[in-house]
């Protein structure tokens, strides 16, 4: 659909998506989920990767990209957890991912997970990169 098939309250939700996801430290994370390996970094990761914002910067702004629908909480079902490993994810919903893909947020994938590959992280942070 183009903006001009667009009506005034479509173009109302657009902006209003794009409002909550162009703050600096949320685009920030959106950029650090699209260019995590799997797409789905745990809240660690992610303070990791951001080491200039505060350990409740991060959360909140997290809390406000699932409140707009952008970010989705992804649980590993209770038979595959680990005790030492993770269960808990954010991922980038299906219709935020359309609506990317649209707005062409997503053309620099590929250079954000090159880039998201290159930053120095923690062995256990590495270790939950390649968590179930």
């Amino acid at each position: 659909m183009s903006t001009s098939d667009n009506t005034p309250g479509d173009l109302e939700s657009v902006r209003e998506r794009l409002n909550v996801i162009i703050q600096e430290t949320r685009f920030a994370l959106l950029q650090d989920i699209i260019g995590h390996p799997s797409e789905l970094p745990t809240l660690r990761e992610l303070d990791s990767v951001n080491p200039g914002k505060s350990q409740t910067m991060i959360p909140q702004h997290l809390q406000q990209l699932v409140d707009a629908g952008i970010v989705e909480e992804v649980l590993l079902s209770e038979s595959r957890r680990q005790n030492d490993l993770p269960y808990k994810f954010c991922g980038i919903n299906e219709s935020s991912r359309q609506f990317f893909e649209e707005h062409k947020i997503l053309r620099a994938q590929d250079t954000l997970h090159k880039i998201y590959d290159r930053v120095e992280k923690p062995d256990n942070i590495n270790r939950y990169e390649t968590a179930p």
